[in-house]
């Protein structure tokens, strides 16, 4: 049985820097960008540590971690990624060091391996957003004739998040309501920041599939009334067995489960159950699907089969991946 951790941040980051003060971390995201908030978190809270964080697509991030491995040469220390499923393979396969941060008691029990494996950092959500001249009341209301033309979306055949969400939408609204939001002349962007952005700059009136941005204060996301789908998961983390930096990645991981931090999540939904929200704690919210899509996530053959039947409903992924192409084995981000 592996003890929850004890020792403070600052013995830990002693020990970081003791070890050489280096981390690089594999983060799931769309644009280079899009952790530097977690970057400059990090660097004010341990400003001794050099934190390299490469952001690619997560399904990206995973297949290039399962390759480093292979040929012995794996470069990230942690990696959080929305590819949940990889972490139980991960724990299976002995690759990820067991390890309770401080607080690991406080976490949720459906956002940890209780072994110590793998834990949530924080919650992401994927919803509908819309401009400051409003927008649909529900999902179900994304296909009413105002709004054809008007939607910018990610791809469902290039997320599985969003797939996910578009699946609870099959489920809840019924296949010809599929068939009309196709007609519905969306927009589909690669990176599922891009229903945001296209809000936040004005460009379309409504983003579908996206997080939060935090951008402009006009744009609204919306977290649907009772009984209409969302979609909430917890971006898993875990540190290697092969990382080259386990101090620094432990004290990593400590810092991002701390109160304060959690405090500061996305939407305000955290993974600790001490640590009070801005409203609901997200498995006090159902219609977020988080458990649901974990279950997605594991099985692998259904999940195709849900991507390819999406493409049929609404053509392929188009365009070059948002994050760039990192390659193989990149160290920081391009």
């Amino acid at each position: 049985m592996i003890a929850e951790e004890t020792r403070s941040l600052a013995e830990l980051r002693a020990d970081a820097v003791a070890e050489g003060a280096t981390l690089t971390v594999y983060a799931g995201g769309d644009i280079a960008d899009q952790q530097d908030y977690t970057v400059a978190g990090f660097r004010q809270a341990c400003p001794e540590i050099e934190i390299n964080m490469v952001v690619d697509y997560s399904k990206y991030h995973n297949v290039r971690i399962d390759r480093q491995l292979a040929e012995g040469r794996l470069i990230p220390d942690v990696a959080h990624l929305q590819t949940v499923h990889d972490f139980d393979r991960w724990k299976s396969l002995g690759v990820l060091n067991p390890y309770k941060p401080a607080g690991f008691g406080d976490i949720h029990d459906m956002f940890k391996d209780p072994d110590g494996h793998w834990y949530a950092i924080g919650v992401f959500a994927f919803s509908y957003m819309h401009g400051p001249d409003g927008g649909p009341a529900t999902p179900q209301h994304l296909i009413d004739p105002e709004w054809r033309g008007r939607i910018v979306s990610s791809h469902p055949g290039d997320d599985d998040a969003t797939l996910h969400l578009y699946k609870t939408y099959a489920e809840r609204y019924g296949w010809d309501w599929i068939e009309r939001l196709a007609g519905q002349d969306i927009t589909f962007r690669r990176g599922t920041n891009s229903p945001g952005d296209a809000v936040d700059a004005g460009t379309s009136p409504i983003g579908l599939a996206g997080a939060e941005t935090g951008g402009a204060d006009t744009t609204t996301w919306v977290t649907p009334p009772p009984g209409h789908p969302f979609l909430a998961w917890g971006q898993r983390a875990a540190m290697f067995t092969a990382a080259r930096h386990p101090a620094a990645a432990k004290l990593y991981l400590n810092w991002l489960l701390t109160p304060e931090w959690q405090a500061s999540g996305q939407h305000g939904w955290g993974v600790r159950a001490d640590v009070p929200p801005t409203s609901k704690h997200i498995w006090d919210l159902p219609d977020g699907h988080a458990a649901d899509f974990v279950e997605f996530m594991a099985d692998r053959a259904a999940v195709e089969r849900w991507r390819q039947t999406m493409v049929l409903y609404f053509g392929e992924v188009a365009g070059p991946p948002t994050p760039g192409w990192l390659g193989l084995s990149p160290t920081q981000h391009a």
